[in-house]
């Protein structure tokens, strides 16, 4: 079955909105892991406005899952990952000042910067993943530089989805193909939600793992972050009709 990390962002975003610690950060994730989340994601950004540097070391002796960090891979993330030693690091193309993670990679215009942090990256223990779109030669350079993954970056798929789910799956489960037959594993996330999440999932079964963070926690202040989660859940598991 597909994994679910939950991204807590926006858990972090809202107790910077106050002095203090109310949402606890750390205790959320524990939360979120005993409410049946498969990992937790964080994306810390160099300006720290939601998950700061000092949550993702305390948040490293609380996860007990898989622990997923996303980031511009700057000298500062990446000493921040050697040091913390997650599973898993998924490389973003965010430098500062994005509001969100809005475009893939270029393996190719960024090709030897990849290979060289990869690397190192890999000789820490950590997997590898990169921030894709759906383009097959630059999935091709993402497998040439030493990835272990990549995540399809999905925000184009849920806009279409609500028109036409066939046409919005179609080049998705392409690439997903394209790299599971070079030897890539897949991830995916951005805008996946309860609406669209088990359509992606059906058709490409051998999806990995999804990082849902905005929509997951939205959907939390009306349902409840345990229901929320079970929710999530419950759309990636695969029935029989």
């Amino acid at each position: 079955m597909t994994k679910l990390s939950v991204n807590i962002n926006k858990i972090a975003t809202l107790r910077n909105a106050r002095a203090g610690n109310i949402p606890n950060v750390v205790q959320s994730a524990i939360d979120i892991q005993n409410y049946g989340a498969d990992g937790i994601t964080v994306h810390p950004r160099p300006d720290q406005r939601h998950i700061t540097y000092k949550d993702v070391k305390d948040l490293k002796k609380v996860v007990y899952t898989e622990f997923n960090i996303e980031g511009y891979p700057s000298e500062k993330f990446i000493e921040l990952v050697c040091s913390v030693k997650p599973t898993q690091v998924t490389l973003v193309p965010d430098p500062p000042g994005v509001l969100t993670s809005n475009a893939g990679f270029d393996t190719k215009k960024h090709k030897s910067m990849l290979k060289e942090v990869i690397s190192t990256l890999k000789q820490k223990g950590m997997r590898v993943s990169l921030f894709m779109e759906n383009d097959l030669t630059l999935i091709d350079l993402a497998a040439e530089i030493g990835a272990d993954r990549i995540e399809l970056y999905t925000e184009e798929y849920a806009k279409k989805y609500v028109k036409n789910a066939q046409n919005a799956i179609k080049p998705y489960l392409k690439a997903a193909k394209h790299a599971q037959k070079i030897g890539l594993q897949i991830n995916a996330g951005h805008d996946l939600n309860l609406e669209n999440l088990r359509y992606f999932t059906e058709q490409i079964p051998f999806i990995q793992e999804v990082s849902i963070g905005h929509a997951l926690i939205s959907d939390a202040l009306y349902l409840g972050l345990n229901n929320a989660v079970r929710m999530y859940k419950e759309r990636l598991t695969k029935y029989t009709y």
